[in-house]
């Protein structure tokens, strides 16, 4: 992954992710773990229902320390089954 986040953002920062995937109520949970195997936290995600209820968005604050950090982030919550798209 070949991102400019190191000439956007300066390091440490919160940054928000927006995962999207299939309406499921593991979906939190598999994000949340993943999180905590890269980025270990107490997180708190915000899930929200798409408006036919097909799809689940669930943001989550992380702290990322450097660029190649956040996109491993990108990457692994990427890997997940359920999930469709990662902002």
């Amino acid at each position: 992954m070949d991102t400019r986040f190191d000439e956007l953002l300066d390091f440490p920062t919160f940054q928000t992710f927006k995962v999207l995937g299939v309406a499921h109520e593991d979906l939190p949970t598999q994000v949340v773990a993943c999180l905590q195997e890269h980025a270990p936290g107490d997180y708190s995600p915000a899930v929200k229902p798409s408006a036919k209820g097909n799809y689940h968005s669930v943001s989550v604050s992380v702290k990322v320390t450097s660029k190649e950090h956040m996109e491993t982030i990108y990457t692994e919550l990427a890997k997940i089954e359920l999930v469709r798209v990662v902002l």
